[in-house]
């Protein structure tokens, strides 16, 4: 019984944390044991497990925490979760107008990246993207733009890590991610799924950084790759629209 009383407390200290948030994007240790009254070395210990779960995010520069990528993803599943990102539809649906192929935004979460908006194409044959979908950042135009403006200690995790396919050469996959930041594109052809093609671009935020990839993705009928290169200038125009609208 005691057992348990101290889970349930360690629950309710941990939710304490994120409550936090609620008006506060950056807080750091200090100012979180301060408003929940709670010794830093304990916040410190509840921290660490949130930060390992992907609730929480620390920014190595300044020490501060922000939320993480979990949270936007169990969002997923609210009926309101549209409303969260409608800012960026309006972009979205303009280039899918456009180009006719299926838009989606990523994030990037560790060595992976998570599908948390997208616009689907009206074709009969299309690619189908599912808000929420976790996939790993080693193949795809938008794993390949996400690694490529990730910090140097995630690249390296991504390249020792034991999900790393034996089918993708290290050499040949950091050579394109110089190849992404020279040109500002990425394109993937049935990489990841058999006749499905894609072309992604970063998004970059009114702070300087990339915090998204955008892409177009559909059936390599449609989208060859001289296509895929020429849809790349319409997907940064599109791109630096999004940008100004995310801090």
């Amino acid at each position: 019984m005691e057992d348990r009383k101290l889970t349930v407390r360690a629950v309710e200290r941990a939710l304490d944390i994120l409550l936090c948030f609620t008006q506060d994007r950056d807080l750091g240790l200090t100012e979180i044991a301060s408003k929940i009254d709670l010794h830093k070395s304990t916040v410190h210990r509840l921290l660490a497990t949130l930060e390992e779960k992907g609730f929480l995010i620390r920014n190595p520069a300044t020490e501060k925490y922000s939320l993480g990528i979990r949270i936007w993803e169990l969002s997923t599943h609210l009926p309101a979760f549209d409303e969260s990102a409608a800012v960026l539809l309006p972009s979205m649906e303009r280039l899918r107008d456009r180009l006719g192929e299926t838009v989606s935004l990523y994030l990037r979460d560790g060595i992976e990246r998570v599908r948390i908006q997208a616009v689907q194409s009206q074709q009969a044959i299309r690619r189908v993207a599912q808000i929420g979908a976790r996939l790993p950042l080693s193949v795809g135009a938008s794993s390949k733009v996400l690694a490529a403006y990730a910090p140097p200690e995630v690249l390296k995790e991504l390249l020792e890590s034991s999900g790393w396919p034996d089918y993708v050469e290290k050499d040949v996959y950091q050579e394109q991610l110089n190849d992404i930041i020279r040109l500002g594109y990425a394109t993937s052809f049935e990489e990841r799924e058999p006749g499905a093609a894609a072309v992604a671009v970063p998004v970059t935020g009114r702070s300087g950084n990339v915090i998204a990839a955008l892409s177009l993705s559909g059936p390599v009928s449609r989208l060859s790759r001289d296509t895929l290169v020429e849809y790349a200038g319409v997907l940064k125009e599109a791109a630096s629209e999004m940008g100004m609208m995310i801090p």
